[in-house]
Order: C-alpha cells, then structure tokens, then sequence
C-alpha cells in the first residue's frame, strides 16, 4: 500500500507545476495574507486546491459561516442543491463584500433534476438561489443507473458552451461509471469529487483520473471526525513532530496529494487552521505511517 501510495504522490508532483498561487487578504489580525494554490484543470480553469464545504450548514449559521470564511481567505465555496442551503450560502457570498469574480462556487445537480430538460431547471433555480449569474463549477451530485446521466450531460455541455458554468464535472462517480460518461461526452469532466480521507485513501481511483486528465476533488477530509480522527495516535505524533494539529496533518496529507478538498467548519479559529497547511511538507516517513491507515473502504455505508 505505501508503494501504491508514494506512486500516487510522485505522480501528483508532476502536476505540481500547473499548481500556481493565489493571494487572498486575511481580516482580523490574524495574517496578514494567505497562499492559497490553485490547480489547472483539463479546460484551463484555475480552482484553489483547498476551499470552504457548508454541507449540514443552515440558515443563518451557513450564511454566517460563508461571509466569515470568505472573510480569512477561502475562495472556493461548495454547496449543493439537497443541502438545502444556496440560498444562505448566496447570502453569506452577498454579505463577505469580495467581488464574484474573485470567488470559485460549485453547486451540484441532485437526482431529483436529472434529465435534460429538468437539469436547466435545475440549475436556473441554484442561480437565483445563490444570486449569481454564473457558477464557476457544477457536478452531476450521484449517478443513478436509472437516471438519464447521458440526456443530464447534454444539457450541462450546453450550459457550458453557453457561459453560464466555467466548468462541469461529476460526484460521487466510479471508474466504471465514469468511463461511460466519457463514452459519450463531448465536454470531459474536470472533475471527481469523491470521499478522500486518511481512512480512505482512494488510491486506485486516483490513479484512474490522472491517466483520464480528471481532477480528483476530496469530501469530507477529515473523515466527518469519526474513528475519533482528531485524536487518533498516529496522525497526533505526525502533528506532535511539526506543531500542527491532527486536521492539519490530514489537510496537508490530501493536497500534498495533488488532491484538491473543501473542509466544513463554522468556527473561525478552524477556518483559519484549516488553511494553514502551506508551512510544511509531510515527508517519507509520515507517509508511510498515514499509509498504515488506509481502511480502504467508505467510513459513510449510510450515503452509499
């Protein structure tokens, strides 16, 4: 597994020089700026390798926790339509005060407007939800083999050509399924967004979209907490060795990857150490030891 795992690593330094930087002003005293680096995907578009999740994130809490993430340097927003919270996330985008060009907001499409007349439908009402005018990057949420993915892709390819999405990918997604989408497709997907933590490694899957030219995207980094991954044994002596936190340890351990991922939190010292990952690389000897967690299975039998 270690071997599988530094291949995946060696493989992601190659495409580190497409990794640039993105400055982003920090408020608050804490910093006075941030480095956030990006990741080119396949069609050009530049998206930050780490960015702010709002699943389980409501009402004002959610609009709140968007506004005050934004605020410390987050530039990438993730949301979805059945988190039942664009609305709130749009507002907490409204209240920051940053330039929508200056952010990167990725919505899903959920099982319930698959198809290619109601995907438009679809997106039209995330777009008034969130009070933008285009979404940087929009993801077919899950594959249902029942839904029609094919009729689904059209319609976002068209919105694509359209301009009012920068960038389509997918959610959620296997191999397998992913092949027949680009059996078909005329626009490729950017991107996968798929569970990536410590006890999950996913390093086959991302080994099969570096040889399709498609990002891999993380949720749900630090494992929702469960197996008590804030205090795990290993990940804490690997933090211990670098004065950094368990999370900090398995942030670092996922873009050091080349794996770009979206941390949720709605306190602010988190957002803030969340980000600060960038002083610091991991080396053999931690990667081998975070290597030794790989359950190689999902920690989430309830999404799947």
């Amino acid at each position: 597994m270690y071997n599988t795992l530094k291949t995946i690593i060696l493989g992601a330094l190659l495409i580190f020089p497409l990794v640039s930087s993105a400055q982003s002003e920090m408020t608050g005293g804490d910093t006075s700026a941030k480095t956030v680096p990006f990741i080119t995907l396949n069609n050009g578009v530049n998206m930050p390798i780490i960015g702010f999740g709002t699943y389980s994130l409501n009402g004002l809490i959610a609009e709140n926790s968007v506004a005050e993430a934004i605020s410390v340097g987050y530039r990438l927003i993730d949301t979805a339509m059945t988190y039942g919270n664009e609305e709130s996330v749009g507002k907490g985008i409204k209240k920051s005060g940053i330039d929508r060009e200056e952010l990167f907001i990725t919505t899903k499409l959920w099982v319930d407007d698959m198809g290619y007349e109601k995907v438009k439908k679809g997106f039209e009402a995330s777009l008034k939800k969130l009070g933008v005018d285009y979404i940087d990057l929009y993801l077919i949420h899950r594959p249902r083999p029942y839904e029609d993915i094919k009729g689904s892709w059209q319609a976002m390819e068209e919105l694509y050509e359209a301009g009012k999405i920068k960038a389509i990918g997918v959610s959620n997604f296997t191999t397998e399924q992913l092949e027949e989408l680009l059996s078909y497709a005329k626009i490729k997907p950017v991107v996968n967004q798929i569970e990536c933590h410590p006890f999950f490694h996913q390093a086959e899957e991302q080994a099969s979209l570096q040889e399709k030219g498609v990002q891999m995207e993380a949720w749900s980094p630090l494992a929702g907490g469960r197996n008590d991954i804030f205090k795990n044994p290993v990940l804490s002596a690997i933090g211990k060795k670098h004065n950094k936190s368990s999370a900090q340890i398995a942030l670092r351990w996922i873009i050091q990857r080349g794996i770009i991922t979206i941390p949720r939190t709605s306190e602010r010292a988190h957002m803030l150490e969340n980000l600060n990952i960038f002083d610091f690389k991991l080396d053999d000897d931690d990667l081998k030891q975070i290597a030794g967690l790989d359950l190689n299975t999902t920690q989430f039998p309830e999404w799947h």
